[in-house]
């Protein structure tokens, strides 16, 4: 009985993931002439997100007027409609999981840099574990999440 239950409860929380995901539109700004972006988009979207994905020329300062310190920037940043950034190649469940559970005073998440093996950075089997970071309204960072590989995404 209690393995049903828990199984009921592990179906409810993954179709409620799944179901803010679908709601949730993002806002993509990225370099026009980057492909992984490209990519990170269309994984958003195969997870039920609305993700467009919108080309600037001046995409340092349009991070840094987000308060996304340059030593946690990536190749581009979406805003969902909350105001919440997601820099980098972010994991669409993590994404889900912060927007159904925001902590206070964070501004969003973040992955530094480009890991091989996060969501639109695949090439081969090639897998560099990372950390997605939440980002605090003061500049600092605390891990989130740790991802050790594929099937932490």
């Amino acid at each position: 009985m209690r393995l049903l239950i828990f199984m009921i409860f592990l179906a409810v929380g993954s179709v409620h993931a799944d179901s803010m995901s679908a709601l949730t539109k993002l806002e993509v700004f990225k370099s026009k002439t980057c492909g992984c972006c490209v990519k990170w988009i269309e994984k958003l979207n195969e997870k039920g997100f609305d993700a467009v994905g919108i080309n600037l020329e001046q995409l340092s300062s349009f991070k840094s007027s987000k308060g996304i310190a340059p030593k946690y920037q990536s190749c581009h940043t979406a805003l969902s409609s909350q105001g919440f950034v997601f820099e980098g190649h972010v994991p669409a469940k993590h994404i889900s999981r912060f927007l159904s559970n925001p902590i206070a005073d964070a501004i969003g998440l973040a992955v530094p840099g480009m890991p091989f093996g996060s969501p639109g950075m695949e090439v081969g089997g090639r897998f560099d574990k990372y950390n997605v970071l939440v980002l605090m309204e003061d500049g600092s960072a605390e891990i989130y999440a740790h991802i050790a590989g594929p099937s932490d995404q």
